[in-house]
């Protein structure tokens, strides 16, 4: 029976090889969050202003995204495609600085008379949002989601809309515009993807409580509402 006791030598020796291999390939995979958080803490602190950081996490995080797709395999499936625009319609938060880094884009970029139908659409989402019991139930199209259903603001899109991808378009779309209980679905995410927005966004509060500012996450619409309209602004209209 010896040389079945040598290959049983041979397979245990093999498997216990790839197991501790894949033990230390799992250890590093988790070492890269805290690594990249550590990394953009560095740069954020160093930004001029809570927009700048906010457009420095955005560059970082998708440099890491697109790295993390094309070096590990078999990542999940993304369905999510030029002109769907299922999930512009749910409950979008943003954390410190994206809000007045987009609204710096939209004051240099869009003509005045697109700024003031913007405002009035940004509005007309704010009251339906304001009529919505959580803001899972919120289901109002996105005010800078063009005609084409492309989204206007790509480059300076919010971490939430970058964070969000999907296995299955009619899926979201069902989970959107579909009845009272297939609302109640959930789409399943890239794990390491959105884990990596998820570290983006706590490093954007955790940069502005440390210039002494408030930290916590907006709700897009009404924080864009006023940035570019202050509410005594839109009182006097």
């Amino acid at each position: 029976m010896a040389k079945l006791d040598d290959a049983i030598d041979r397979i245990t020796s093999d498997i216990s090889q790839t197991g501790a291999l894949t033990a230390e390939a799992s250890r590093r995979y988790e070492e890269m969050f805290p690594g990249f958080r550590a990394e953009l803490a560095r740069v954020l602190e160093q930004a001029p202003t809570i927009s700048d950081a906010a457009q420095a996490a955005m560059m970082l995080v998708d440099a890491a995204s697109r790295t993390l797709r094309d070096s590990f395999p078999h990542q999940p499936h993304c369905d999510c495609r030029d002109g769907c625009s299922a999930c512009c319609h749910l409950f979008v938060a943003v954390p410190p600085g994206v809000t007045s880094l987009i609204a710096d884009h939209i004051r240099k970029t869009f003509p005045q008379n697109e700024q003031q139908a913007l405002l009035e659409r940004l509005d007309q989402a704010a009251r339906i949002i304001e009529q919505a019991k959580t803001t899972s139930e919120v289901r109002a199209r996105c005010p800078l989601l063009g005609a084409d259903e492309r989204c206007t603001i790509y480059d300076v899109r919010p971490l939430t809309c970058r964070a969000f991808t999907s296995s299955s378009a009619p899926r979201c779309h069902t989970m959107v515009f579909g009845d009272e209980h297939q609302r109640k679905d959930r789409i399943d995410q890239n794990p390491g993807h959105f884990r990596l927005h998820l570290e983006a966004t706590e490093a954007l509060q955790d940069a502005a409580r440390a210039r002494g500012l408030d930290g916590r996450q907006k709700g897009f619409v009404h924080a864009l509402l006023d940035r570019l309209a202050p509410s005594q602004d839109r009182a006097a209209n």
